[in-house]
């Protein structure tokens, strides 16, 4: 083959490239650009609604910030939004209209059952749920989002106690405070941890914060607010504690939640007495399956050399936990006899 015919055929495979890339409309740039438009649309009505539901007013500012955009592009942004009837203007002040409360709620829908599915249904940890969810929110539909809501159980809440629009577009009321809010040695009931910003939401995973642990208050401080969350001492800053929130509850309905199965020692008989919150998803289903119920007698049969895993015996049979999952297991010691397991 000559040269001139290998050039024609690179000329060729060039120009085939570039149509697949940029052809308007169907080129994979094209695509891309408006896939990104698209998703710059959704994040922005998202940012009106969160601002607007705290009482306050969007600026270009504060657009640009939430996006991570330039101030000329967030302008432009607010202009096509008003141009489509998304949002509104009102002398300086621009707010969403129906139609845009309406996008905003089903993408928070979205968004919101699929932290629930994540933290159900997959071994996702949980520090990862909000920034996965922040991506697929823009590729599942409605009707994709309503089956999921109906597999989960028509839930109300997310797993960090956000509450889930409905397909109408009503959200469930929440009735909780600040953790700064309880009074010293008052009690409270974790129901709510608020997943933004991720910095300090990662702080509260680090601190072994969930949903249901019971706390209580023991000082609060401008510099900070100390408490017992299920009976450990916990220390947060207030900008921290400004991200939990918790129902108060009464002396009477306060839990003793006893000891975890990993307080247990060899030759100690012990009655499983709930499986902790903390625990939920695939693991609370495996744990359940190994026979891990209220009511059920459990013993160590066999401790490892380093500690972890532990072998106990549970129904007749021998299984093999972490620490991590031992220490969310409630027990109450039993005096042991003969023929107990």
């Amino acid at each position: 083959m000559d040269s001139p015919a290998i050039a024609l055929g690179v000329v060729f495979v060039f120009l085939g490239v570039c149509g697949l890339l940029f052809w308007p409309s169907h080129g994979y740039f094209w695509r891309w650009r408006t896939m990104s438009d698209r998703i710059l649309i959704e994040d922005a009505l998202k940012h009106f609604y969160h601002v607007e539901n705290e009482g306050g007013d969007v600026s270009l500012q504060s657009l640009a910030g939430a996006l991570e955009i330039s101030g000329d592009r967030a302008a432009r942004l607010m202009a096509r939004l008003e141009l489509v009837g998304q949002v509104a203007r009102s002398g300086n002040r621009v707010f969403l209209t129906d139609s845009g409360r309406m996008d905003a709620l089903r993408m928070i829908r979205v968004h919101r059952l699929w932290e629930r599915h994540l933290a159900e249904e997959t071994g996702v940890e949980e520090a990862e749920w909000h920034s996965v969810a922040e991506w697929a929110e823009h590729d599942i539909s409605d009707e994709d989002a309503n089956r999921i809501s109906e597999r989960l159980g028509d839930p109300r809440f997310d797993p960090h106690g956000d509450p889930i629009p409905t397909p109408a577009g009503d959200v469930p009321p929440r009735l909780e405070l600040p953790l700064s809010g309880l009074l010293p040695n008052e009690l409270g009931l974790i129901v709510h941890l608020e997943d933004e910003p991720e910095a300090v939401y990662a702080q509260l995973v680090a601190e072994g914060l969930k949903l249901g642990m019971q706390v209580r208050v023991v000082d609060v401080t401008p510099s900070r607010v100390t408490f017992l969350a299920d009976g450990e001492a916990r220390i947060l800053a207030p900008v921290c504690a400004a991200n939990v929130f918790v129902q108060q509850i009464a002396k009477e309905e306060e839990v003793n939640l006893g000891e975890t199965l990993s307080q247990l020692k060899v030759g100690e008989l012990a009655r499983v007495v709930r499986i902790d919150l903390a625990s939920r998803g695939l693991e609370r289903r495996r744990l359940m399956d190994l026979g891990i119920l209220p009511g059920t007698p459990i013993q160590i049969e066999l401790t490892s050399a380093w500690g972890d895993p532990i072998a106990y015996r549970i129904r007749g049979a021998v299984i093999a936990l972490r620490k991590e999952q031992s220490n969310r297991i409630y027990i109450e010691r039993q005096e042991p006899h003969h023929g107990a397991m």
